[in-house]
């Protein structure tokens, strides 16, 4: 999950497969750590995401809107970050267990929040820019895939 206003990573889950039980878990504690859901999630139209099961947890809470399929440039953030994860940490490693490919990929989150620059936002990074931002409140709209 990635903040399209500070282009922040905020949620990443890393398993073989996801329920749309699972995706709620973990958006309550993403939504607990960053102060509450944002106005609206933007996702493709995975099984996960288009579950009766999430439509009910965000009903009244927060706004989902689903990009058409095959027109990936309308999630355009996370799409980016997606690419860049998976060149510069999932294409150049093999994990022979779940527990070290979360490791790795919490780092790179931890290296794209805290070290990567953005163009944007006066070229700095995401958590820098959150830091400065006005708004001090939870995410507007968040991007998953």
């Amino acid at each position: 999950m990635v903040d399209e206003h500070t282009r922040q990573s905020l949620l990443s889950i890393v398993d073989r497969s996801i329920t749309a039980e699972r995706l709620i878990e973990e958006l309550e504690k993403a939504f607990a750590l960053w102060g509450g859901p944002p106005m609206v999630l933007r996702m493709d139209n995975g099984p996960e995401f288009i579950s009766e099961t999430l439509r009910d947890f965000c009903a009244g809470t927060v706004g989902i809107s689903y990009i058409p399929p095959g027109t990936p440039w309308n999630n355009g953030f996370i799409e980016s970050f997606n690419n860049r994860l998976r060149d510069e940490c999932l294409n150049r490693n093999c994990w022979p267990t779940l527990l070290e490919a979360r490791v790795v990929i919490e780092d790179f989150k931890d290296e794209h929040n805290h070290r990567h620059r953005h163009s944007a936002p006066g070229y700095q990074t995401p958590a820098e820019y959150a830091a400065r931002c006005t708004h001090r409140h939870h995410p507007v709209g968040c991007e998953i895939n």
